[in-house]
């Protein structure tokens, strides 16, 4: 049986997820697969993605899937990271597309002029090292507050929910960059490229029992 899926839709950096997994679980088996059954079957899910939403919503259900996705984001460890957490909204604004619809909110673009508190103008895509300001939930065990984690996106979400946002980072304003619920954990930054402190939240992850 495998221990860890890594869904495989065509979308996301999956080399660089599965290297980063092996590297903090050297024992685990870990397998980036198209396979709904293998995803069905595995102890844990992670759900990775990059590109535009509409092209990865597409690229699910052309797979066939969405059901597998959305059963393991209801029933086991799972993680989405990036567009992962993006697709787990109900709708958003790249595209106009509705989302999987596991958690109610939207998928939302930084507005086109942004600037810091010097009047410097930001670039969108937001894209590189930021801080994130994280809660309390058992994966941020042992990352510092306000850790660096790397960010490659122009869209957030906007949970309608508030009482799962985990984490927010500033862009220059503040923006949700970590949900979690039950079993399901999703973030916004890249993890695989997040060195110490990304690795450190995906052993938490592998290590993560929900209840």
């Amino acid at each position: 049986m495998v221990d860890i899926a890594v869904v495989d839709y065509g979308m996301g950096n999956l080399r660089s997820v599965q290297q980063a997994v092996r590297k903090v679980a050297p024992n685990a088996s870990v397998s980036v697969t198209d396979d709904a059954k293998i995803i069905a079957a595995a102890s844990r899910v992670i759900f990775p993605g990059q590109g535009a939403m509409p092209d990865c919503m597409r690229e699910l259900d052309a797979r066939g899937l969405r059901q597998a996705v959305l059963d393991a984001a209801r029933n086991k460890p799972f993680m989405g990271i990036c567009i992962g957490l993006q697709m787990l909204f109900e709708h958003s604004a790249e595209g106009d597309v509705p989302g999987l619809g596991v958690l109610s909110g939207e998928v939302v673009r930084f507005a086109s002029e942004l600037k810091d508190a010097q009047g410097n103008k930001l670039k969108v895509p937001h894209m590189g090292w930021n801080q994130v300001h994280h809660g309390d939930h058992v994966l941020w065990e042992g990352i510092e507050q306000d850790a660096r984690f790397y960010f490659v996106h122009s869209y957030y979400v906007r949970p309608r929910d508030a009482t799962v946002v985990q984490a927010s980072s500033d862009y220059p304003q503040p923006f949700v960059c970590a949900v979690a619920r039950d079993n399901l954990f999703a973030v916004q930054f890249h993890p695989e490229k997040s060195a110490a402190a990304g690795l450190k939240l995906l052993q938490n992850f592998i290590n993560w029992n929900p209840v």
